[in-house]
């Protein structure tokens, strides 16, 4: 895949991406130009905040509350899981639980555990199981964007 850069000096920012087919690369690059545009409502402490999903490492409901944890704090959110991950599906969020939404983008590294699960350790240190339930699907997922991947290299 080519592309340009141009700088200007005026007038406003504006990205345009051009495609003949919509392959996980191309869309890879549509969620992050989507990514700046989204911002989810939450409570700390008593207090609504705004925030951006790529802060967010990961995203939990325990006793039917969801939770969004980044690196500094716990948010309560007013939705289901079912309901984020709907408003997320264009990022780089994955169902890899029942009760739980990762963000790929935060996973540090990975290794298979029995039972056909994966470990995924955050950023942070963390540690999430994928469970076997959705490992087959998120090994998938990471091999389309490896060949993404070794094709921008050869190209």
């Amino acid at each position: 895949m080519k592309y340009s850069i141009h700088r200007i000096t005026d007038g406003e920012d504006e990205l345009i991406l051009n495609y003949r087919e919509l392959t996980p690369e191309v869309e890879r690059i549509l969620q992050f130009m989507n990514r700046g545009q989204t911002r989810l409502p939450g409570r700390v402490d008593g207090e609504t905040v705004l925030f951006a999903p790529e802060e967010v490492l990961y995203i939990e409901t325990v006793d039917d509350k969801t939770f969004a944890y980044t690196k500094e704090k716990v948010i309560r959110l007013d939705m289901t899981l079912s309901g984020v991950e709907e408003r997320l599906k264009d990022i780089s969020f994955f169902r890899c639980s029942k009760s739980m939404i990762v963000n790929i983008d935060k996973v540090e590294r990975l290794k298979s555990l029995p039972s056909n699960r994966i470990d995924a350790m955050m950023q942070n240190g963390e540690h999430i199981v994928i469970s076997r339930t959705y490992a087959s699907e998120f090994r998938r997922l990471l091999r389309s964007w490896e060949s993404c991947e070794r094709r921008r290299e050869h190209e």
